[in-house]
C-alpha cells in the first residue's frame, strides 16, 4: 500500500528540524484526500521529512515518531527500552515503585503513557490514532519488565487532550494482559506507603509528578501546623506529618478521598486522630477560615487543572488569583505558601506574575524560596516545551514594608 505524503508550510521546518512532534489540522492544506485514523503517514517539509501518526478527529493531526523509518516493532522496542533505563535511578535508590515509565513526546512516544505501579503496568492514550501502534505495546512491556498485569485506561469520549490528562469521569479501565491487580493495591514512595485503585482513582492511581515534590515540602514542616487543599488521598499530608508538622488539616470535595487520606495516615503507623481530614469545597473552607481568623504556617494549594483548553485560560487564571489570595488570608505572619498548577497552558511565568498578584490584593508580599517542575519521570525535551505542565513553589509570606 502506497504510503500517503503530505507537504507542509516550509514555516513550519525549523520547528519540525528541531524535534517537535505535533502537526496540526488548521496548518495543512484542506484539500487533502480521506485518509483513515490511525495510518502512517510521511511529511515533507522542504528537505525534512518524517514519519507520524494519521489523526481523523484532534486538533493534532499528525504525530510524528520517526525520521528515519515507519515505526517496527523493533523501534518500538528500543524506545520503550530506554524510557525504562532512564528510571533505573527510581528504581534503585529511592525506594520508590511507582512511577511514569512511558512520558509519551518527552520518551519519543507521542501521545502514549504508561504508570508502573509495582508490577502493574496502566497504558492511556490520548489520541485514537494510537490504536494502531498499542497492540506492539501491549506485547513489549512484559518483555521488558517483570510485570504481573498490564491494565488500559481508555477515554469514553474522543475529544483530543493535547495539553492535559482527560477528565476523570470520561476513563474506564480494563485488563488486557496477565493478572488483575488487588482493588487496594500497596504502593511505596520514598519509604511511605499509599493505597492505589487503579481501577477507580485520578489519573492512574496517584499523582506520580509529584513525587520530589512531596519529599521537598516535608524538610519544611517540623513543628509547623499545616493545611492540605485539594489534599485527594492525602499524599503531601503524610509527608508533612512525617516531617514532624504539629497538625495536619486534609480538605478534598470528595469524601471517599478524605477517607482514604485518613487510611493511609493509619497504614503507615500514624494516628489520624492527631489530625483532621475534611470533605468540603476549598474555596469555601479558605473564605470561612479567612473571616474565622483561622491561620496556619504552611498551606499547600494543588487544585486540579482549571482549564483544558486555551480559551479557558483566562479563566484559570482568575480561579488561581482567587484560590491564593484566599490562603494568603489564612497564613500565619512568616507562613509558607506551596502552590502548585497542572495545566501546560499556565506557563511559569504567567504563574510567577498570578503569585505577585494574589499577593497585592492580600495586601502581602512574597518571596519565591523555592521552585520546580516535573521529576525525571516526566521529561521534557527542549524541543517540546509544551511538555513542561507541572509548577510547583514555595514562597514565604511578607507583610508590605
Amino acid at each position: 500500500m502506497k504510503l500517503t505524503e503530505i507537504l507542509l508550510p516550509l514555516a513550519l521546518k525549523p520547528r519540525l528540524s528541531q524535534g517537535h512532534p505535533w502537526v496540526y489540522r488548521n496548518q495543512l492544506d484542506e484539500r487533502l484526500p480521506l485518509i483513515p485514523d490511525g495510518t502512517w503517514v510521511r511529511v515533507r517539509c522542504g528537505n525534512f521529512s518524517a514519519y507520524g501518526l494519521w489523526d481523523a478527529h484532534g486538533a493534532i493531526a499528525i504525530r510524528l515518531f520517526s525520521q528515519k523509518q515507519i515505526p517496527d516493532t523493533a523501534w518500538l522496542h528500543e524506545r520503550v527500552l530506554e524510557a525504562w533505563k532512564i528510571r533505573a535511578t527510581l528504581r534503585e535508590r529511592q525506594q520508590t515503585n511507582a512511577y511514569r515509565w512511558i512520558f509519551g513526546e518527552g520518551d519519543g512516544l507521542p501521545g502514549l503513557t504508561v504508570d508502573l505501579y509495582g508490577q502493574y503496568a496502566v497504558v492511556q492514550t490520548y489520541a485514537t490514532s494510537l490504536e494502531t501502534i498499542k497492540p506492539t505495546i501491549f506485547a513489549l512491556l512484559p518483555e521488558i519488565a517483570p510485570l504481573k498485569g498490564i491494565l488500559e485506561r481508555r477515554r469514553t469520549n474522543t475529544a483530543d487532550h493535547s495539553g492535559d490528562e482527560p477528565d476523570e469521569e470520561t476513563a474506564r479501565v480494563q485488563v488486557v494482559w496477565g493478572r488483575r491487580p488487588p482493588r487496594d493495591l500497596i504502593i511505596e514512595e520514598h519509604g511511605l506507603k499509599f493505597r492505589a485503585n487503579l481501577f477507580e482513582g485520578q489519573k492512574t492511581g496517584l499523582f506520580l509528578d509529584h513525587r520530589e515534590n512531596r519529599r521537598y515540602l516535608q524538610e519544611w514542616c517540623e513543628g509547623k501546623t499545616v493545611l492540605n487543599c485539594f489534599s485527594y488521598t492525602g499524599a503531601f499530608s503524610l509527608y508533612a506529618a512525617r516531617g514532624g508538622a504539629s497538625e495536619v488539616t486534609s480538605c478534598d470535595i470528595a469524601l471517599e478521598a478524605t477517607a482514604e487520606a485518613s487510611r493511609n495516615f493509619a497504614l503507615n503507623g500514624l494516628d489520624p486522630d492527631q489530625h483532621h481530614f475534611l470533605a468540603e469545597d476549598c474555596f469555601e473552607l479558605l473564605a470561612r477560615y479567612g473571616k474565622e481568623g483561622r491561620k496556619f504556617d504552611i498551606i499547600v494549594l494543588d487544585p486540579p487543572s482549571f482549564a483544558h483548553s486555551k480559551k479557558n485560560l483566562h479563566s484559570a487564571l482568575r480561579g488561581y488569583t482567587r484560590l491564593n489570595q484566599l490562603a494568603l488570608a489564612c497564613l500565619n505572619p512568616g507562613g509558607l505558601l506551596v502552590s502548585a498548577s497542572c495545566t501546560s497552558y499556565v506557563s511559569p511565568e504567567m504563574f510567577r506574575e498570578m503569585l505577585s498578584q494574589a499577593a497585592a490584593q492580600a495586601g502581602k508580599r512574597l518571596l519565591l524560596l523555592h521552585e520546580a517542575g516535573q521529576p525525571l519521570d516526566h521529561p521534557v525535551p527542549t524541543h517540546f516545551l509544551e511538555g513542561r505542565y507541572l509548577k510547583f513553589t514555595l514562597s514565604r509570606v511578607q507583610a508590605l514594608p
